[in-house]
């Protein structure tokens, strides 16, 4: 299983700059700083109630926002990079794969899709698919029924955050941390930490099951 933002879709600085203009334009200014350090690797809905209020009126309107800015700079696939691209097609003709992500599904969908690995998925679990967003495990429990029931010990989810890391474990898989968004520090209670999601790697896990 996969997590999306920045860990298939290397978008997470994309992402903090679209919240930073967001959040700035409803009054609330947000450096990338305290994206990263306060909400990075949490659902998109759960991010704009943290900084903004949980009784914002216009929560609904800055997701949709957030959304249509977001789609506007990577629906073209280009944020999936080949050799992820090329990881994850081999992985689907060995497991059954999914993503779990904070992101909606009008998000993901058409990154994958133009990055030609959509057919590798068997389902995708997006935000608006479960009450609680990570670090609950929600999602990955949703997407354990979307992969027919297989024992949560022989999954394993690569992640890149605090709290997506603390759903895949809290879901009882192991989870595989993705340097690039956080600090190794703050991915410590991940199984495994990874410089980068590659051909070799999937191979290389591939062969210890």
């Amino acid at each position: 299983m996969f997590d999306f933002n920045g860990t298939l879709s290397q978008d997470e600085p994309i992402l903090c700059e679209i919240f930073i203009e967001l959040f700035a334009e409803h009054g609330k200014p947000l450096s990338a700083q305290e994206y990263f350090d306060v909400l990075a690797g949490l659902s998109d809905p759960e991010i704009v109630r943290t900084w903004l209020g949980r009784d914002h009126p216009d929560v609904d309107e800055v997701i949709e926002e957030r959304i249509t800015r977001y789609r506007a700079a990577v629906a073209d696939g280009s944020s999936i990079p080949p050799e992820i691209r090329e990881a994850v097609r081999f992985a689907a003709s060995q497991v059954p794969l999914a993503i779990v992500s904070g992101a909606a599904r009008p998000e993901i969908e058409p990154v994958v899709e133009a990055a030609g690995v959509a057919a590798c998925f068997v389902g995708i679990v997006p935000a608006e698919d479960v009450e609680h967003g990570k670090p609950h495990p929600d999602g990955y429990l949703r997407a354990l029924e979307l992969l027919g029931g297989p024992d949560p010990a022989d999954v394993l989810v690569f992640e890149d955050t605090e709290a997506g890391v603390a759903a895949a474990k809290e879901a009882g898989m192991r989870c595989l941390a993705v340097l690039g968004t956080l600090s190794p520090e703050r991915l410590s209670q991940a199984d495994e930490i990874v410089e980068r999601i590659d051909l070799t790697l999937v191979q290389r896990l591939l062969g210890e099951q």
